[in-house]
């Protein structure tokens, strides 16, 4: 999978074109799939987890933690640079949004009531993901 600037000048039509309806749905309109639902929630195989658009690896299975909320969970990024966060006023409730620092992608939204050492619960949708294993 490709990374860099031709990520950043796709255009929706090529998005639509690249995703499922689904994965465009929550990653390029900040969607959500609903929980328990996504392929990597109870996962417990070795590997990367990579932004589904661009290919960067976002996690790896070390940081992944069972959080009992229906959708994967890590406690750290494969990389802090690798994901942006952002406030996230919707539904009635200021959240963090988390999106992939390459090509913008919305993942999902972080948490400050995670495991050590972070504290952090990454809560990302399955849909924005694939996994390369290891």
């Amino acid at each position: 999978m490709s990374r860099g600037s031709d990520t950043q000048t796709k255009t929706r039509p090529d998005w639509k074109t690249r995703l499922t309806p689904e994965q465009y749905r929550v990653c390029r309109r900040g969607g959500t799939e609903p929980p328990f639902s996504g392929e990597y929630v109870d996962t417990k195989a070795a590997g990367t987890y990579r932004c589904v658009c661009c290919g960067e690896p976002l996690f790896h299975s070390e940081q992944k933690f069972e959080s009992g909320t229906g959708w994967p969970s890590f406690w750290a990024p494969f990389e802090e640079a690798r994901v942006t966060t952002e406030r996230d006023p919707s539904l009635g409730m200021v959240r963090t949004e988390v999106r992939c620092a390459s090509c913008d992608a919305h993942l999902g939204h972080v948490f400050p009531d995670g495991p050590q050492p972070t504290g952090l619960r990454y809560c990302i949708n399955s849909v924005a993901l694939s996994l390369e294993r290891e």
